[in-house]
């Protein structure tokens, strides 16, 4: 099994030194995310692209998934590689990978040719096209727009039969830029920031300001989490968790009400500027779109970034809400993000949309400082990898798990649409039904009350999590399902 990766278009304009640089990070990044599929996978690359080679063809769609998803891609194809003798023995295997489909369809032969041979690529394109039209019944021959296209590479004695080609993510591979810390709420914008930054080198660490609610920080990590395994290339991040609330409770004690949301966001940027020391972040990222809520006017946005000499970068600056929606959509995470149990600690009745520097001045002289730095101070920081265990614990022991069901119980497939599709949940002898965990609240009052639902999530965090929530709202016939 065999891929040929191309690289995103703005790498292949690098100098020399830079572009080498690039392709290596790819290269790392590409055989990271693979090995947790093939150990033995093979990713080699020169000047132009990069082969991936696997002996385990059943892999095939994983590989395909896990490609898709990483940054520094164009484009990927799988390919069947075979020796070349001469241009029948192409129209052979072309017949084995094409011929169903030119069947009754308008076909075209394009054929790239690398090293020297007895004829060009019109020339290999035309017989090739000939050939397959009078041996697999197409219904014509047409270059222009096509309904199915045969792409064939000739490169020296080897030929490649283009089988698929996938749309890559784009950008630079991550880590070919200096990191960066991403503060995250878990909602939309934050979510796609992070997603921004990350598919454009940078490596991204997540830190998150608990406000004031448990089941927050949990919606945060998990979504940090899906970030992570789905495009982070499997490097080493970090997730910080910074506990606010003593500094809610000072603002909201010692500040006048229209300041409170610029002051909040200046404590947070103050916090973070000492705390991304700690991954050698670069710069600081927040979610913020101009005039999206009262502390984004730019007069807000200027007086907050003067609390920090800190690089603070807004991807989604002037992007509208619909749009960003949008993208979270297309990332996965909108499902998280419509659902975060979010704590809003600080909310002001009349917030200032202009505010003044000297009324912001005083109203944080009123501040006990030393409260910002106890937070500091208790501040927790892990690897990505294990932030999904950390609230695994607070879980344990509360909800019944079964690992072989034996009565009538029927289990529920909770995890992301994503990955529900791509790897559907079979068990046999026994019922399976598809609700994402952002449809179990309201879809669970349909359900036969009189039967025990289990929750798969492949892990076991997600469904023990969402079966103790809904025990706690008095359901009795939930447990988890952990093979």
């Amino acid at each position: 099994m065999k891929f040929i990766v191309k690289f995103f278009a703005e790498i292949t304009i690098k100098s020399n030194p830079v572009r080498k640089s690039f392709i290596k990070q790819l290269r790392h990044n590409i055989r990271l995310v693979l090995k947790k599929y093939d150990a033995n996978v093979a990713v080699s690359g020169n000047w132009d692209f990069i082969e991936v080679f696997s002996d385990k063809d059943e892999l095939r769609d994983g590989f395909t998934e896990a490609l898709s998803n990483v940054a520094g891609i164009a484009h990927f194809q799988f390919v069947r590689e075979f020796p070349f003798i001469d241009l029948d023995g192409i129209v052979e295997q072309a017949v084995v990978s094409y011929g169903d489909t030119i069947k009754d369809a308008v076909f075209a032969v394009r054929v790239k040719r690398v090293g020297h041979h007895d004829f060009t690529s019109v020339d290999a394109e035309r017989h090739i096209g000939g050939c397959l039209k009078a041996q697999c019944g197409a219904l014509a021959v047409r270059l222009k727009n096509p309904d199915v296209l045969v792409p064939i590479d000739i490169r020296d004695n080897r030929v490649w039969m283009i089988e698929q080609r996938v749309k890559g993510l784009g950008g630079y591979p991550l880590g070919s830029q200096d990191p960066v810390l991403s503060l995250m709420s878990g909602g939309y914008d934050s979510t796609v920031s992070s997603f921004l930054t990350m598919s454009r080198g940078l490596k991204t660490h997540f830190c998150f300001f608990n406000l004031g609610g448990d089941a927050h920080e949990i919606g945060v990590k998990q979504v940090s989490h899906f970030i992570w395994e789905k495009y982070g290339s499997a490097l080493n991040v970090k997730f910080i968790t910074v506990p606010f609330e003593a500094v809610v409770g000072e603002i909201l004690t010692k500040v006048d009400n229209a300041e409170m949301g610029v002051i909040l966001k200046r404590m947070m940027l103050r916090a973070a500027s000492q705390l991304m020391e700690q991954v050698g972040a670069k710069a600081l990222v927040t979610g913020e779109s101009v005039a999206q809520v009262s502390s984004q006017t730019l007069i807000n946005l200027k007086v907050i970034d003067q609390v920090t000499e800190e690089l603070v970068l807004r991807p989604l600056i002037t992007t509208n809400k619909q749009e960003i929606i949008d993208k979270a959509i297309e990332i996965g995470t909108a499902p998280f993000a419509a659902r975060m149990p979010e704590f809003c600690g600080v909310i002001s009745v009349k917030p200032t949309i202009r505010a003044k520097m000297y009324r912001v001045e005083k109203q944080e002289s009123n501040f006990d400082f030393d409260v910002l730095e106890q937070a500091i101070a208790n501040a927790q920081t892990m690897s990505i990898q294990n932030v999904m265990d950390d609230v695994a614990k607070q879980y344990q022991g509360e909800v019944p798990v079964v690992r072989m069901p034996v009565s009538d119980e029927v289990i529920i497939d909770i995890r992301h649409p994503d990955e529900a599709i791509n790897r559907p949940l079979k068990v046999s002898g026994r019922p399976v039904k598809v609700i994402p965990f952002f449809a179990l609240d309201s879809n669970w009052s349909e359900l036969d009350s009189g039967t025990t639902h289990l929750l798969y999530c492949g892990k076991g965090v997600m469904s023990r999590m969402h079966a103790s929530y809904l025990l706690g709202k008095g359901y009795e016939n939930v447990g988890v399902y952990l093979p």
